[in-house]
């Protein structure tokens, strides 16, 4: 009732491999493009009928269309709501994780949009694979290192000063050496916006130790670019 069954068939149809090969090569990615417009308009209620299309462009043999989707996710993930995104979106979140580094960075630009919607327990097992952003296919390319520091400043709020000192302090201070000054700079941003969480949350212990940390690793370098990253914390901090 909501749009006729002969334009959603003709919509569903798209993903047809044959298709693709016969009418044109870019109509999977347009598909891809269109599905939250198409998926709002069903309603999540409906969801059942785009699912396997869903899936199917998920893992489309072009990483464009891949990569179409990792930037939308988030906006399925809010159309579709906290059960079925658990159930139907969070494998396929996972799947883009481990996928070319021009998919991830499609999940990468919009994690704390995707991850703030999951419940607190779904959410503390991605604090195991935040690690893995460090590492890209290209040592170059310096803007997915960046775009990770910023994204962690904001994904602070969603963890406990305990998790964030076990696992996101060891990222923050992996980037703040990094070779890129860009990426050294928001990282130093991102060290401030992690002690402060300490002491907002009166975690003086952690935020001590990771002071004391930073004065070892940087205070203390033998280089003078350590030095001068200990001097940036500081103003920012």
């Amino acid at each position: 009732d909501i749009i006729p069954q002969p334009l959603l068939d003709q919509y569903l149809s798209m993903t047809d491999p044959a298709r693709a090969q016969t009418v044109d090569t870019e109509i999977a990615k347009h598909c891809a493009y269109s599905l939250p417009g198409v998926a709002l308009t069903l309603g999540r209620q409906n969801w059942h009928c785009l699912k396997d299309t869903y899936e199917t462009l998920a893992s489309d043999v072009q990483w464009k269309v891949r990569r179409t989707l990792a930037f939308s996710i988030h906006e399925l993930a809010v159309i579709l709501g906290d059960q079925l995104t658990a159930a139907d979106l969070v494998p396929i979140f996972n799947g883009f994780l481990k996928d070319l580094d021009e998919v991830r960075i499609g999940v990468l630009k919009h994690l704390y949009d995707f991850l703030k919607l999951l419940h607190a327990d779904k959410r503390r097992e991605y604090l195991y694979q935040l690690q893995e952003f460090v590492v890209t296919d290209n040592s170059r390319n310096w803007r997915f290192r960046y775009e990770l520091a910023e994204q962690l400043i904001l994904i602070l709020e969603l963890y406990n000063p305990n998790d964030v000192y076990d696992y996101l302090r060891h990222i923050a201070l992996t980037l703040c050496s990094d070779k890129v000054s860009e990426v050294r700079w928001i990282s130093f941003r991102l060290v401030g916006a992690i002690l402060q969480k300490f002491y907002a949350n009166s975690a003086n212990a952690l935020g001590l130790n990771f002071i004391n940390e930073l004065i070892v690793r940087f205070r203390h370098c033998s280089k003078w670019v350590g030095r001068q990253a200990f001097a940036f914390i500081c103003q920012v901090g």
